[in-house]
């Protein structure tokens, strides 16, 4: 069964990795410079799993339903609730990853760890999709982190400016 459906379980992980990865990032970047709050981090973050792993699963559903080619749906049902499933389950676990450090460190140092697990992900996953494609991995490695670090990078002073703004 899965080698039947690869393209469905590698599009769920796939999609639901890096979402969880630069979603969480931002989560946690962002929620911390507006609160220095362990508990609102930890909050958000596991809010986030559910509400955010919904959405974009729910999302891409709609997405693959709507595929359309020559007149006839591109995937059938089982094909578009697999992806919605493993997209859900990759997003919801790779998520929650990101709850542990917080839990064992002091915040300021959980956000770093949380920072250089999340690269991690991001690096291991596009290596292994430059593989497949057979691309230059350092490409599409270095365009995805750079996407990463920005939404760090906005998250981290859009949450200054709130607590600076409303604290």
């Amino acid at each position: 069964m899965v080698r039947k459906y690869s393209h469905q379980l590698t599009a769920g992980i796939s999609f639901g990795l890096t979402t969880a990865v630069i979603t969480s990032l931002g989560m946690i970047v962002g929620l911390n410079s507006a609160t220095s709050s362990k508990l609102a981090v930890v909050a958000g973050v596991i809010v986030m799993a559910i509400a955010d792993g919904l959405s974009d699963s729910i999302s891409l559903h709609t997405s693959e339903e709507s595929e359309i080619r020559k007149g006839k749906a591109e995937h059938t049902k089982k094909e578009i609730w697999l992806v919605t499933l493993f997209t859900f389950l990759s997003i919801f676990c790779f998520t929650l990853t990101f709850v542990v450090p917080i839990l064992l460190f002091p915040l300021k140092n959980a956000v770093l760890v949380a920072i250089t697990w999340g690269i991690f992900l991001l690096i291991i996953l596009n290596f292994y999709v430059a593989r497949i494609r057979k691309e230059n991995p350092i490409k599409l490695i270095s365009e995805h982190l750079l996407l990463a670090i920005f939404v760090i990078i906005i998250s981290y002073w859009v949450g200054t400016l709130i607590r600076i703004w409303f604290g």
